[in-house]
Formats: C-alpha cells, sequence, structure tokens
C-alpha cells in the first residue's frame, strides 16, 4: 500500500467535522439565564478565553484601518471612532483549554444582543450607525435581525449602571461599615445624641405588646408621630440626612447600638443619599433572614440592570488571558459598549483595560513569529498555511457537542481563534498549559503588548533606526512624515516622485513617496530637517520653480501633527484630502495626551501602504 502524501497526511490528522462547528450554543434573552449558569462554570474551569465580536458596521475606507505609520494614538483614535458610532449584535465567548495531549477543549457561545432600553431611562442606546454591506453580509449569512430585535440581550456598562441606580432610586444594602478615623465634632455629637434618642424610643414603642391591643384610630396616631412605615411586613422609619458625613455617622451608631436594625440607603436624583431606612427585625435569625432576602432582591435587579455585561464581569473577574483576533478594535467595542465612555487618548485607554483585563492577546502577534505569516491578517489563509507547512494536528473536543440548535448557527470565528491560538502555541514550542502556571504565563506575557497595531515582534529591538521585520521596513520619525495631495488624478507613487526630485533641493537626498489613498500620498525625508524645510517653503507667499507650478495647479501638504488632528477629530471622510483640509480649517488646541512620552516614530515600509483592489 502506497504511503500516504505528507500533506494530505497533515490535513487528515488536522480535520475537523462540520459537527462541530454546529455546536456552538446560541443564546438569547429566552435561555440566557441558564446559558450564564453554564459559562460561569466554563470560564472558572478553562485556561484561556477567546472572544469575537459581530458589529453593525467598521470602516468605510481603507485609510481608516490602523496602517503601518500609524501611532498607537492614531491607531486608537481611529478604532475609537467606529466603538462610538457602531453596535455590537453578536458576541461569542469561547473558554478553552490545551491539554498536554494537544487537545483542543472548547465551550462556545454566542449572545445574540440588543441594546434595548428595558429600564426606561435612556440607556444603554437610541440609535447608532450601520453599514450596509455589514448587514448585507450578516444576511446572506442567515442572521435573523426579527429574533435579535426582539430577543436579543441587553446591557448597560459599568459606568451606565451606576448612573441607572441613581435615577431608578432603589434602597441600597449597606455593606461592612468602616469606622471614620476623624474625631467627631460638636455639631456631629449633637447629631448622633439626637438620631439615637429618636431611633431608641421608636424602637422601644415597636416593641411594646401592649400597644397591640389599641385600637385602629390610636395604632395609626402613633405610626404617625414616631414616623413608622412598613417595609414588607417588618416596620421601619425613614431617617433624612444632610451630609455623606452624617450618614456615615448614622451608619456607625446603629452598628454600635443594635443588632436588630438594617439600614438601607435611598439615593436622591443626584447621586447623593438623602434619606437613611432603618428597618426593624424581630430577632438576630431575622436579621439574617432578611439580609439574605436583600442580597437575593439585589443579585435579581444587578441580572436585568447588567443583562449580557454580566458575561464581561465574569470574564474580568477569572483574571484568565483573553485571545482576540483584532484587540485594538475589539476592545476599543467592550470598553465603550460595556466598562465606561472611552478616555481621550491611547495611554488612558491601555491603563482602564488592564485594571479589567490584566492579559490580552492577539492572534496576529503570535502570527508574527512566522515569517510569512507577518502581513496575513485573513484567519483562514493563516490555517491553511500552517496546515501545508507544519505538522502541528490539534483535536479539537466539545463536550457539549450534542447540542441541537435551531436555524443558522453563527459565532464560528471564536472556535477558528481558539484553534488557530492553539495551533501556533504548538508551533511555536509555548505550551500554555494551565494558566495559573507562572513559567506559562511568562512565555505568553511578551505578546500582550499588542494593542499597539504596529508593534514589533518581542524578540525585535527597538533601539535606534534599525530595519526590523524585512530588510525593506525602517523606524522613522513622524515630523519626517509630509502628506501631499491635490495632485492630478491618474498620478502613481512613481510619477509624483519623479516629478518631485527636480521641484527643489530637498529631494536631492534620499526620500520615498507611496500613496495612502488616491487623494494623497505620504513622503518620508530620510535626512532630519528636510520636512520642515520642504513645509516652509510649499506654504511661502513666493514659491518659483516647478514646486512654484505644482502649487498652483492646487498641490497641498501637512505635516503628521495634521494628520494626529484628523484621528483625534474624527474627520474620517471617504479621501484623506478630504480629512486633511478640514483639519487645517480648524483651530489649534493642545491636546491632553500631548507630551514627550509618547511615542513619535512608527515603521515604514517600502510596500505599497494600501492594496488598492480593496478599494
Amino acid at each position: 500500500m502506497a504511503p500516504v502524501p505528507q500533506v494530505l497526511q497533515r490535513r487528515f490528522l488536522c480535520q475537523k467535522s462540520d459537527n462541530k462547528w454546529r455546536s456552538v450554543k446560541q443564546v438569547s434573552k429566552s435561555n440566557f439565564a441558564e446559558s450564564l449558569s453554564d459559562i460561569k462554570t466554563h470560564i472558572a474551569e478553562s485556561d484561556f478565553i477567546a472572544v469575537s465580536l459581530q458589529r453593525t458596521g467598521s470602516v468605510s475606507s481603507p485609510w481608516h484601518r490602523a496602517l503601518p505609520f500609524d501611532t498607537p494614538d492614531t491607531a486608537y483614535s481611529k478604532s475609537k471612532h467606529s466603538a462610538e458610532r457602531f453596535q455590537l449584535l453578536q458576541f461569542a465567548v469561547c473558554p478553552f483549554s490545551i491539554t498536554a495531549r494537544d487537545t483542543l477543549l472548547v465551550h462556545p457561545y454566542n449572545f445574540n444582543l440588543f441594546p434595548r432600553d428595558e429600564l426606561k431611562i435612556g440607556m444603554p442606546s437610541y440609535s447608532f450607525s450601520c453599514q450596509t454591506s455589514y448587514l448585507t453580509t450578516m444576511a446572506q449569512q442567515g442572521f435573523d435581525f426579527n429574533a435579535c430585535i426582539y430577543d436579543g440581550i441587553s446591557y448597560l456598562s459599568r459606568a451606565q449602571e451606576s448612573a441607572a441606580r441613581v435615577r431608578i432610586g432603589n434602597p441600597t444594602p449597606i455593606p461592612d461599615v468602616v469606622k471614620s478615623s476623624s474625631n467627631p465634632t460638636v455639631a456631629d455629637s449633637v447629631f448622633i445624641e439626637r438620631i439615637k434618642s429618636r431611633i431608641k424610643y421608636w424602637r422601644n414603642a415597636c416593641k411594646d405588646s401592649s400597644a397591640k391591643t389599641d385600637e385602629a384610630l390610636v395604632r395609626s396616631l402613633r405610626k404617625l408621630i414616631l414616623g413608622t412605615e412598613e417595609y414588607g411586613t417588618r416596620p421601619c422609619m425613614n431617617i433624612d440626612v444632610c451630609t455623606e458625613r452624617q450618614v456615615q455617622l448614622l451608619l456607625e451608631m446603629l452598628e454600635e447600638f443594635s443588632d436588630d436594625l438594617v439600614p438601607l440607603i435611598i439615593p436622591a436624583k443626584g447621586g447623593a443619599t438623602q434619606v437613611v431606612r432603618v428597618i426593624l427585625t424581630s430577632s438576630k435569625e431575622d436579621k439574617v433572614l432578611f439580609q439574605k432576602e436583600l442580597q437575593n432582591l439585589e443579585e435579581e435587579q444587578n441580572k436585568k440592570v447588567r443583562g449580557f455585561r454580566e458575561v464581561i464581569d465574569l470574564i474580568s473577574a477569572s483574571q484568565k488571558p483573553v485571545v482576540s483576533q483584532n484587540s485594538l478594535n475589539d476592545f476599543t467595542f467592550i470598553h465603550s459598549k460595556f466598562l465606561a465612555p472611552l478616555p481621550p487618548n491611547f495611554d488612558e485607554f491601555m491603563c482602564t483595560l488592564r485594571m479589567v483585563f490584566p492579559l490580552v492577546l492577539d492572534i496576529r502577534q503570535l502570527m508574527k513569529e512566522i515569517g510569512p505569516l507577518r502581513k496575513v491578517t485573513n484567519m483562514p489563509t493563516a490555517i491553511s498555511y500552517l496546515k501545508d507547512h507544519f505538522f502541528a494536528p490539534i483535536d479539537m473536543e466539545i463536550p457539549h457537542e450534542d447540542i441541537v440548535n435551531e436555524g443558522k448557527i453563527h459565532g464560528h470565528n471564536v472556535l477558528s481563534i481558539s484553534h488557530l491560538f492553539a495551533k501556533l502555541c504548538s508551533i511555536l514550542k509555548i505550551a500554555p498549559i494551565q494558566s495559573d502556571n507562572k513559567n506559562s504565563v511568562l512565555a505568553l506575557e511578551k505578546y500582550a503588548s499588542i494593542l499597539n497595531p504596529c508593534s514589533l515582534s518581542p524578540q525585535e529591538s527597538t533601539d535606534g533606526d534599525i530595519n526590523v521585520w524585512t530588510n525593506n521596513t525602517r523606524k522613522v520619525n513622524c515630523e519626517h512624515l509630509v502628506f501631499l495631495w491635490g495632485f492630478k488624478r491618474g498620478m502613481t507613487a512613481g510619477m509624483l516622485k519623479s516629478l518631485l526630485q527636480g521641484s527643489h533641493d530637498v529631494f536631492s537626498q534620499e526620500f520615498d513617496v507611496r500613496f495612502v489613498d488616491r487623494s494623497c500620498a505620504i513622503v518620508v525625508f530620510w535626512k532630519p530637517g528636510h520636512s520642515e524645510t520642504f513645509l516652509d517653503v510649499i506654504n511661502s507667499k513666493e514659491i518659483f520653480g516647478p514646486i512654484g507650478e505644482m502649487v498652483s495647479e492646487g498641490l497641498r501638504a501637512a505635516c503628521y501633527g495634521t494628520y494626529k488632528k484628523v484621528c483625534r477629530l474624527g474627520i474620517l471622510e471617504a479621501d484623506l484630502a478630504k480629512s486633511l483640509d478640514k483639519a487645517l480649517e480648524e483651530p489649534d488646541r493642545l491636546w491632553p495626551s500631548d507630551s514627550e512620552t509618547n511615542p513619535s516614530e512608527v515603521y515604514w515600509c517600502s510596500d505599497s501602504i494600501i492594496n488598492f483592489d480593496d478599494l
């Protein structure tokens, strides 16, 4: 019998059955509660969590993507613009582990989302943008928009939840009271004694058994005089407070005063405490029972208010590494929809994000370790290449593979991310088994600085102007880049470079030209100072020679700072030239992120920046 060809053998050993791709559990509002319990268990038992997002849109022009000449701040500004405009309709989550026998144990879920204002408080969203191309693709894939709108899971971000609690004004149980370190003033002492006397008199009156035999009118008058109300079946009274200091003093006094009183905070519309409600329980046992009731009530309310964000909170609380295909885009959306409004700059964004997700891994960063995959962004292409060139069989195992999903199955991408991550780890000998193992975590941490879309591989130095990635990629300071537009249509990079070469002395030294889109080109001057000289010449009133003719025909130029302004202000027109024109009309301003510590260098590749086949 003839031996099986090596390539076919690789493919046979790495083949996954179609049934596995139908085993992504589809979750909507109707089965969210039961699925939440299941995914909580799976997250706790797994070592990694893969995520994949389905949006209503992304970029409307190729230059809106993060490009090689983008700094972390400009790339973040572009992603921020998309995250604030578009909405999430699906969020796939896959807790997974990789065993010592190269078995990928996965638990895939696909959550259908819709930002419904279920609490009637104007949140999370009344409007969002959609791109027809995205909706068309989703429709072709069998996406059920009716099910999404009527049965999609709503949610509130953490910031929106805080605002919602103030608007709703529900009573809030008090956690353990931390005693104030400051000494009470005379006014504090008077307040404490007055409230203590009032509560003591009210408590004794409520416990007075002889009062129960009084007539209904007498009991009603007594309740009116004492300020007694009912909280369910238990008596309670409200104590008005003016400051948070009085709240603190009241809580400290209640803790020392009696073991059968339970305080609740009643928030005012402005967010401050307006009233402290004191509930009287019949015994210590009744107090424990009542506190348990409050806890259960709060948990139910949290589920209703948070919605799908419960899943995000579970992922965050697990502190497990999160694996993504495009971490910058994914996590700007996650931050915007589930945490809080996006901060103005990249540094603040990263600071906030690391507190919630301490380790984020981007499979594109792992792909850069394999030379031919450094420029590949398509997962099927990457998986196909690895199958053909490496023997790294990964057996995928789905414990709930027998789940029967009705209709179309979505969320397959999260399985591809998990599978590609496991295969890359096997090829690169990372062995990511048991994420609580310090050696495994350290091996992966060097791949975690991936939210900079143009970051280097961990082994590549960043000291000095050196060649990185390939022989035609060099580091360049942003100050040496100039954007040009207003040239004749049909111009190519070679033609524009030829025109510039004889137009002025600054082009007698080494320089390079590449098109960003059909309307705008970018010029890099390799000799320091030449970019400033060129900008001074082109913006001067008296220009002679060939460069003067080009300016008279409409040629314009701007420094990298203008491009930064375009990204920060979100002036993302279809053509970069129009965006630069609008940015130049805007007044200059000082941005919070302007500082000497921000990266001012990018990586210049002599290949085309944008493939015009994508336009």
